[in-house]
């Protein structure tokens, strides 16, 4: 009698753990879990020691770049895909904002958005992998719109494709609210944008990227929408803005199979998953999952491992780069 007693308490005991499992808060809670945290990168997380703006993968050689502020502090970090510090530069870089890599069939070259107000701000500049300065776009050290020569006001973002054409979002919070294709020599294919809340204006157009189909997605963060142009003409195709009623989009990538869109939302420490739309119609947007992060994470740019799909998360609050990785 004493030993079925003894087992009923146990069960009981037993079932009330299982309830405080369950009831536990889950970032996935009600929701198919898409992306696991790796918690085992970086393996030495103290690198990080400011404050992490950006963070840019080379799928093909397995590295990750990180941009960060902070006086004092290399402003470029570089890691294997495993979590091993590598090395770091700090030469020109005044305040990485966007940072982007570039690999062609005979080249890899590292770009950053420098939004800082001294002698090498308001640039676009191209980098060797070890940090050697290649080329500078704009006027350093002076914030402008004008076209010849070409000037930046605090560009956030840029995304270079294999034929060298760029896409650069202009800029965070300076006079530009515009996107701007430049050809391989930097010259201007197109430009498009305004201070405003229109179709094709911009409120602090923030992060850009492109699809698989010639489509360049605008993250418009202060309009709290997407916006969709094509990229041969230039020409609007549409915008999303249902999904962002609590915050706006702060970054946008695709994931490698260019299925989802993956959409950092800052000030409510979230990754949006989007539905990507397939060719015609941009439709509206539908988000299929999230990712809560900690409170006061503050994710502000990502970027995907376009081989093994793994999502890289540079947080501002946390100062720190975190990585999750595709559970399918």
């Amino acid at each position: 009698m004493m030993a079925s007693a003894l087992l009923a308490l146990l069960a009981l005991l037993w079932g009330s753990q299982v309830l405080k499992a369950f009831d536990y808060p889950s970032p996935w809670k009600g929701q198919q879990q898409m992306y696991k945290l790796d918690i085992g990168w970086p393996k030495i997380p103290e690198y990080f020691t400011g404050q992490t703006f950006c963070v840019a993968v080379d799928s093909f050689h397995g590295l990750v770049y990180v941009g960060q502020r902070g006086d004092n502090v290399p402003k470029v970090l570089v890691f294997s895909e495993e979590g091993y510090f590598l090395y770091s530069w700090n030469n020109t870089v005044e305040m990485p904002h966007g940072i982007f890599v570039l690999n062609t069939a005979t080249d890899s070259s590292v770009w950053i958005t420098d939004v800082g107000t001294g002698k090498y701000g308001h640039t676009v500049k191209q980098y060797s992998p070890s940090g050697k300065l290649m080329q500078i776009l704009g006027t350093p050290g002076n914030a402008g719109s004008s076209l010849i020569p070409l000037q930046f006001d605090q560009p956030a973002e840029i995304f270079v494709e294999e034929t060298g054409d760029i896409y650069v979002v202009d800029g965070d919070g300076g006079m530009n609210n515009r996107l701007l294709k430049l050809s391989n020599d930097y010259k201007e294919i197109w430009l498009t944008g305004t201070n405003g809340t229109g179709i094709g204006q911009f409120k602090i157009p923030h992060s850009v990227t492109l699809d698989a189909f010639g489509r360049v997605w605008v993250a418009d963060r202060d309009n709290k929408r997407i916006q969709v142009f094509d990229k041969i003409t230039g020409e609007w195709l549409g915008s999303w803005s249902s999904c962002f009623a609590e915050d706006g989009p702060y970054s946008v990538r695709f994931t490698a199979n260019y299925k989802y869109l993956i959409v950092a939302q800052m000030n409510i420490n979230r990754l949006a998953i989007l539905a990507a739309p397939p060719v015609g119609s941009i439709g509206d947007c539908i988000m299929v999952n999230t990712v809560q992060l900690a409170d006061e994470t503050k994710p502000h740019l990502v970027d995907v491992d376009m081989k093994s799909g793994a999502v890289y998360v540079a947080e501002i609050g946390a100062q720190q780069v975190q990585k999750y990785i595709p559970l399918s």
